[in-house]
């Protein structure tokens, strides 16, 4: 299920839960849960959704959650709120993010997964851009 790439970065990264060897069968309306903000996985209905852990993936099922509509760029990128970024740490984030949640690593899980995963790439994609170009990062400070 997470093998290769994909499990190895989440290994390192420290974001592979302990025993968490496989998926449970959907146990919730993924729909109705995908947009509420609710702090339970929609797959397995344990606590993790998107407002706890990485932020990404339910630390028992390991399920992508919905995007936090609520995340700014800066937090996402993990840099400081500041008009100065490294944009070498920037990229270095960027592709991270991109090797956990790009829909190319989706292509055989749900079809909620795979809608989760291009919200949270175009979500990434966005902060990127925002954030590399001077005029779009002072502009998006300002508003």
């Amino acid at each position: 299920m997470w093998g290769g790439r994909t499990g190895a970065l989440l290994r390192v990264c420290g974001l592979w839960p302990a025993g968490a060897l496989g998926r449970r069968p959907l146990s919730c309306d993924a729909a109705s849960l995908a947009g509420s903000g609710s702090s339970q996985c929609w797959n397995c209905g344990g606590p993790g959704g998107p407002t706890r852990g990485d932020g990404f993936f339910c630390p028992q099922c390991r399920a992508l959650q919905p995007p936090d509509p609520t995340r700014d760029y800066f937090s996402l990128m993990d840099c400081n709120r500041a008009f100065r970024v490294d944009t070498a740490k920037l990229q270095t984030r960027y592709q991270q993010l991109q090797r956990l949640v790009h829909p190319d690593f989706f292509s055989q899980r749900s079809q909620t997964e795979k809608d989760f995963s291009e919200k949270h790439s175009t979500l990434v994609n966005d902060a990127y851009k925002t954030l590399l170009a001077p005029l779009s990062r002072g502009l998006y400070l300002v508003s």
